[in-house]
């Protein structure tokens, strides 16, 4: 599975952020938690694939704002951490309700004949960057040949984005080495320790990697447009996954939290990253890998990846499974209509008398 990873050096305390400031939980309430209550609003369980990275900052902001109880769910968030249950995994168990996780994990369910569908897309770019040390030589994946690449983790997103990458330049899986470096503190060592040429990762790991001098951005896969032609189209990434059986028992509380996060989206759209910033916990902004400042500059620069409407975009799913394809993970047998809906979001979008901008994807991708 493409389970995402937290750095070693903030995982703990970002778990302790998410249980006070978030009122998290990581105990899942399955189709009961989003009924419970006895008339009060639903409570609702997302665990999230690493909440303090910028790729997944709207469930968090969507709290910070107090949009989930403007729209009537009482959310309760968790965050994966560094060795345990991936948030899709989580969620397909029944441990949570929703998982803050990305698109390309429908399509793996699908294939293992399991239903899950993406509810709400909230960015249209994996969010990452393909950060290479200064001697490397590393600047296309062209460059890939008989180099170590660092990856969250074998298995993960970002080591079946490296290897499509490296397919696409005609390159096969036994002409680069893939290295499990995690993210953070431990993908900067990796680099700075030179057991790895480059390393695919997230901010603040992208910048910290820059401010130290250890490493350059060889590939944008950060923004909608770096990763339209990176990877041939728009990559639908961070979204909000949920089993399509419990999505069909509980639509009411399902359309109230995309209302939240549409919501959410449409703010985004309208405010600065420092905006952004002054909302969301300090621990995320400011920490031992990067400063506020910092945090800011980077969110200014890949903030492109975050869809204004949260509608799964046009050939989106068809790109994204095109990957799947080449690297042996899917076949063309996949039916996408299952695997996302924009109903809920082009409801939420009328309800508040958003204009959507985004050009939608239809029932085959």
């Amino acid at each position: 599975m493409f389970k995402r990873t937290l750095s070693l050096s903030i995982a703990g305390a970002l778990a302790l952020g998410a249980a006070t400031a978030c009122g998290s939980s990581s105990n899942g309430g399955g189709s009961q938690s989003a009924g419970s209550g006895g008339g009060s609003m639903p409570t609702v369980t997302l665990m999230v694939g690493g909440i303090d990275k910028q790729i997944y900052l709207p469930y968090e902001l969507a709290q910070q704002l107090g949009y989930y109880k403007k729209y009537g769910v009482n959310m309760q968030l968790s965050t994966e951490v560094d060795g345990g249950v991936g948030a899709e995994d989580a969620m397909a168990s029944g441990q949570v309700d929703m998982a803050g996780a990305w698109y390309v994990h429908t399509i793996d369910f699908q294939v293992k004949g399991k239903s899950v569908e993406d509810i709400v897309q909230l960015s249209g770019a994996p969010g990452e960057r393909e950060m290479c040390g200064k001697n490397s030589g590393v600047h296309s994946a062209a460059d890939f040949a008989g180099k170590t690449l660092g990856v969250t983790d074998l298995g993960s997103g970002t080591d079946s984005l490296t290897k499509f990458l490296a397919a696409q330049k005609g390159l096969k899986v036994s002409q680069i080495h893939r290295l499990a470096v995690g993210a953070g503190a431990t993908a900067i060592a990796a680099i700075q320790g030179g057991s790895a040429q480059c390393v695919m990762t997230t901010q603040p790991t992208v910048t910290a990697l820059e401010q130290k001098g250890l490493a350059y951005s060889a590939i944008d896969l950060a923004t909608t447009a770096g990763a339209t032609q990176a990877l041939g189209g728009a990559w639908p990434a961070a979204g909000v996954l949920a089993r399509t059986d419990w999505v069909d028992a509980n639509k009411a509380t399902v359309q109230k939290v995309v209302d939240a996060l549409v919501d959410t989206m449409h703010w985004i759209n309208t405010h600065s990253a420092a905006d952004i910033a002054d909302k969301l916990p300090q621990s995320y902004v400011q920490n031992s890998l990067v400063t506020k400042a910092d945090y800011v500059a980077a969110l200014t620069q890949d903030k492109g990846q975050f869809l204004p409407d949260g509608i799964m975009p046009a050939g989106g799913p068809k790109t994204v499974l095109a990957m799947e394809e080449l690297i042996g993970s899917a076949t063309s047998s996949v039916n996408l209509g299952a695997t996302f809906t924009n109903d809920f979001a082009i409801a939420a979008n009328k309800a508040e008398g958003y204009t959507v901008t985004t050009t939608p994807a239809g029932s085959d991708g």
